[in-house]
């Protein structure tokens, strides 16, 4: 079957056909590196480490670009605010992504330029622009006008005329408010480079249009990123690129939000979960198994019960699998093909929650086959489950997972979490039918066995004795 995928600019699922036959280019629009990331800007890299994955699967030869923007506004002010130099801050929160993405399991990307390292390529293209009447310098800016070019937000769905560009200080010398900067004259104490229109640095939006043409060329397959970057970003890189005489993306690809209280996750509402502080508190696999299982283009609505969730659904998977493994007493290798209910989810907009209801299927059916000392089919149906479960990065025995460390004890912890919150809704169970005798001997085991249990208003609650 072929691969469908949900095109932003068509608002349609089409039919995936490469650029070049077994080969898929894909870029990804990634951190903005003025602050440590959040699980909501973690969630575009594991939804797309998830289709690069699946294009793997299917046979096609990956080309992976994730960029890192080093230079904007908000960098800048925090380099303000802190006292701290602009790149320093910058780097630090470049190492803080690249950490979460690997504790997450997403792949390292094939190319990971940063936009003050392609400062000529867009130099290059702000002439090219300037030549071909498409922009304009003034007091040390370089502008777009958008009036020139035809098909200024088609992305986005919107009329020029009813229009609002975000400005921001110091973007003078505009011939109309709706004109978008993509380079901003030098102020004094921020960073700046020569050009030939004077000492300035990046706008937003630039770096991304010159850094796909550098790595990518005038025309590639799928360009992504979260949905919040369809306008204004993504509308004036295509702006860009096409005025300069690219064809650009051929598929555009957006990820939905995580929310709190229906609000989108960010920094300036207070309301972020740091990657770094979430992995201290919840094993980083289930993390992925929470941000990455709903559909990329579903919204997430942050909670602890969601996440308590997914920690239960994906402990009766680790438990089939090392049942498993104990009574096989070897490795079982994944499949070589995954179920075909499985790929035919996958193929359907990278339908995830589709292929995770035949991974739990599959789990069920394994159970049976243990429960019935058929080992045989348990072997079969954990090589399958393998299978797909390398698919969404998610493999409890690929050696990313598997392998210890300083870490462990806090895996563990999630370990043991999961199990006990099992034993005590049994407890619960039993109190609701004023069996109390046996919530009383549950209560007293697992007291023996180093727990104290607490009953509160909320709900019983564990701790080590």
């Amino acid at each position: 079957m072929t691969i469908r995928l949900y095109d932003t600019s068509a608002r349609q699922i089409r039919d995936f056909t490469p650029l070049r036959p077994g080969c898929v280019s894909i870029y990804l629009c990634g951190a903005t590196v003025q602050a440590a990331p959040h699980i909501g800007h973690i969630r575009s890299g594991l939804n797309f480490d998830i289709m690069r994955r699946w294009f793997a699967h299917r046979g096609y030869d990956v080309t992976f670009v994730r960029n890192v923007t080093d230079i904007d506004d908000k960098i800048i002010q925090k380099s303000v605010e802190q006292g701290r130099p602009w790149w320093s801050i910058g780097y630090e929160n470049e190492v803080a992504f690249n950490t979460a993405y690997d504790a997450l399991g997403c792949l390292r990307p094939t190319y990971e330029p940063r936009a003050t390292g392609h400062i000529p390529e867009m130099i290059e293209m702000m002439r090219g622009l300037i030549e071909r009447g498409h922009a304009y310098a003034a007091d040390g800016n370089v502008y777009f006008d958008v009036k020139s070019f035809p098909g200024y937000l088609q992305l986005s769905n919107q009329e020029l005329a009813n229009l609002l560009q975000p400005s921001g200080e110091g973007e003078t010398g505009k011939r109309d408010p709706r004109d978008f900067a993509m380079w901003k004259a030098a102020k004094e104490g921020e960073p700046s480079w020569d050009t030939p229109w004077g000492r300035g640095r990046p706008g937003w939006h630039l770096e991304c249009s010159a850094m796909a043409h550098k790595y990518l060329g005038t025309v590639f397959d799928i360009h992504g990123g979260g949905v919040d970057l369809v306008f204004p970003h993504h509308e004036n890189e295509i702006a860009q690129a096409k005025a300069y005489g690219d064809d650009f993306a051929r598929y555009w690809s957006h990820n939905a939000w995580v929310t709190m209280s229906g609000e989108k996750m960010s920094k300036s509402l207070g309301n972020s979960v740091l990657v770094s502080e979430m992995v201290k508190r919840w094993r980083p696999i289930v993390l992925r198994y929470y941000l990455g299982t709903p559909h990329y283009r579903s919204m997430i609505e942050y909670s602890e019960e969601a996440l308590r969730e997914a920690e239960s659904a994906f402990a009766r998977i680790e438990g089939f699998v090392q049942r498993v493994v104990e009574m096989a007493g070897k490795a079982v290798e994944p499949a070589a093909e995954v179920p075909p209910a499985f790929a035919e989810a996958m193929d359907d907009d990278l339908g995830v929650p589709q292929a995770l209801a035949i991974v739990h299927t599959t789990v069920r059916q394994g159970n049976s086959a243990l429960t019935a000392d058929d080992k045989e089919s348990a072997v079969a149906r954990l090589a399958e489950l393998r299978a797909m479960l390398g698919v969404l990065g998610l493999d409890p025995l690929d050696e990313r997972w598997s392998s210890g460390g300083a870490d462990r004890g806090e895996d563990l912890h999630g370990v043991v979490d999961s199990l006990v919150r099992l034993v005590l809704e049994q407890r619960q169970g039993a109190r609701a039918r004023k069996d109390y005798a046996t919530a009383d001997a549950i209560r007293d085991q697992l007291q023996q066995s180093g727990l104290t249990i607490e009953d509160t208003p909320s709900g019983p609650r564990w701790s080590l004795s």
